[in-house]
């Protein structure tokens, strides 16, 4: 049992998600920034918005990160809600990629994949190829998680408590479809990962745990549950915003309340199309059922499909309803994936770009210092940290590239070594954002006793002094003027890194060591 089954399947999902994981992460650290541009600019009408959103989350293969982008582009007012309404059915369509990629048949042949994706990563040099490389490691071991999973799920056929079990899960009846959809759609929205759950579940039907119709029933409430991801992202921003993440949840809830009744014929255009999915074949001298994961894959595109096509034509309709909707806005937070300082009119001209990065790099600080209050526990801590962290990492990535695109011929070089040592300055500063956001996570996870906690809000409280004095108080500090001298800067950069860099390094030390002295 340990080993046939716990081993494989425990190792197998974690394999799978660890994939998502680096595919997301590569995908969306080669092209997020771009694309949230690209949304920005193009996303003006319906009609626009959802092919954008289709497009856009299609390649970054995260609704999540997709989700968080309009969101706060709504919050900052580039993107109207009618839009962003469209943007967001965009996304449904897009995210089902994944699901279509996962059900490919490529099992092990994942594994040389990754292999070989592993060796340029370590190898590589360039950030770029990295990063493609990343994606790619991901997308493999995808595969070789997912036939670890189906392999050791197999035999709990042959176990009839387990059976009896996932045998009062089955999509023989309405009642039966809704139990199966509230169950994953519950899964779904613990993981935080709708591409997750349909993995699990095309291990199962693969291996012939659960049958295929199951299958279905359970990625309809894959679908539901990945709206708690965008509804945690609009809790802390403004009216039109969580109005965005309201509409994500209508749509799909409504969109499977009109599948509950139609399911029947949903099986019925499955089989006529791929045929009948619950014939076992054997593979390689193993019983399987390789159908089932590619009807999952399809019947989860044609979902998304179909309820955006049902409720498109009522966009409108839609914003008129949310639009009553929302607290005043005297509650809303700050959204900090959106930069306020960062004027790209304003990007070739140092007098007036250097001052707005010096802004933009003190905002970006200052929110990274909340990572402090939720080490902490204060009240003003972010409501979740990882959405926070998402929503810093873009600003700072849009930091360094705007920086970087102050460079020109146009320079005379003292101005050149000025943009250097402030791309410098945002390289250190988002350093010490990441080390931040480790730190509070590292003390969120470890229960302390009564020294140990004594000794960590003792750390806390230098770091919060280092904070200080790399910050200071922005309305006293005033922004590095353009025409500084180039060794008067570089001075005054170096100091302010050095000092930033030896604390977060010393932290973070001290942080790695928290787990030795928690009760």
């Amino acid at each position: 049992m340990f080993k046939d089954v716990i081993v494989p399947v425990i190792g197998g999902l974690g394999i799978f998600m660890l994939g998502l994981l680096f595919m997301e992460e590569g995908i969306q650290a080669l092209a997020v920034n771009k694309m949230r541009a690209i949304l920005a600019k193009f996303a003006g009408s319906p009609i626009k918005g959802l092919l954008a959103g289709t497009l856009i989350t299609g390649i970054i293969q995260s609704s999540t990160a997709m989700t968080v982008m309009t969101v706060g582009l709504v919050n900052a007012g580039v993107l109207a809600l009618k839009p962003a309404i469209s943007v967001v059915m965009g996304a449904n369509i897009g995210t089902t990629l994944t699901n279509s990629l996962i059900a490919l048949p490529l099992g092990v042949y994942g594994l040389l994949v990754a292999g070989l994706s592993a060796l340029v990563y370590v190898f590589s040099k360039k950030e770029k190829v990295c990063n493609i490389a990343l994606a790619v490691l991901g997308f493999a071991i995808i595969f070789y998680g997912l036939s670890l999973m189906t392999g050791g799920l197999k035999p709990l056929k042959g176990i009839p408590e387990v059976m009896s079990v996932i045998q009062g899960l089955s999509a023989d009846s309405i009642l039966g479809v809704l139990m199966c959809v509230v169950t994953a759609a519950i899964i779904t929205a613990l993981i935080h990962s709708s591409s997750a759950t349909i993995g699990i579940v095309m291990g199962l039907g693969a291996s012939g745990v659960l049958d295929w119709q199951t299958c279905l029933a359970f990625s309809l409430g894959a679908d539901l549950g990945t709206t708690i991801t965008s509804f945690i992202a609009s809790l802390n921003l403004s009216r039109n915003a969580k109005r965005t993440a309201y509409a994500h949840i209508s749509f799909n809830f409504i969109g499977v309340a009109v599948m509950l009744p139609l399911f029947p014929v949903g099986l019925w255009l499955v089989q006529s199309l791929l045929g009948d999915p619950g014939v076992m074949k054997v593979i390689d001298g193993v019983e399987m059922y390789p159908l089932v994961p590619l009807a999952v894959g399809v019947y989860s595109t044609a979902f998304n499909i179909f309820n955006t096509v049902l409720l498109f034509p009522f966009t409108g309709w839609f914003e008129r309803i949310l639009s009553k909707i929302g607290h005043h806005a005297v509650e809303d937070k700050e959204d900090y994936s959106q930069p306020r300082f960062l004027d790209p009119s304003k990007q070739h001209n140092p007098a007036l770009a250097v001052p707005a990065v010096e802004s933009e790099i003190n905002r970006y600080l200052g929110a990274t210092g909340l990572f402090l209050a939720t080490a902490r526990g204060l009240p003003n801590a972010p409501e979740d940290g990882a959405e926070h962290y998402t929503a810093t990492d873009i600003l700072s990535r849009d930091i360094r590239q705007y920086t970087a695109g102050m460079f020109g011929d146009h320079l005379p070089y003292h101005k050149t070594d000025l943009v250097a040592s402030l791309i410098e300055e945002a390289d250190f500063a988002a350093s010490l954002g990441n080390t931040l956001y480790q730190l509070a996570r590292r003390i969120e996870r470890v229960e302390f006793s009564q020294a140990g906690r004594k000794l960590v809000d003792e750390m806390l409280d230098q770091i919060s002094d280092a904070m200080d004095a790399i910050t200071g108080d922005a309305q006293d500090r005033a922004p590095v003027a353009a025409n500084v001298p180039a060794q008067l800067v570089l001075r005054h950069r170096n100091m302010l890194t050095h000092h930033a860099n030896s604390k977060s390094k010393r932290f973070h030390r001290k942080a790695t060591g928290c787990s030795f002295i928690s009760a």
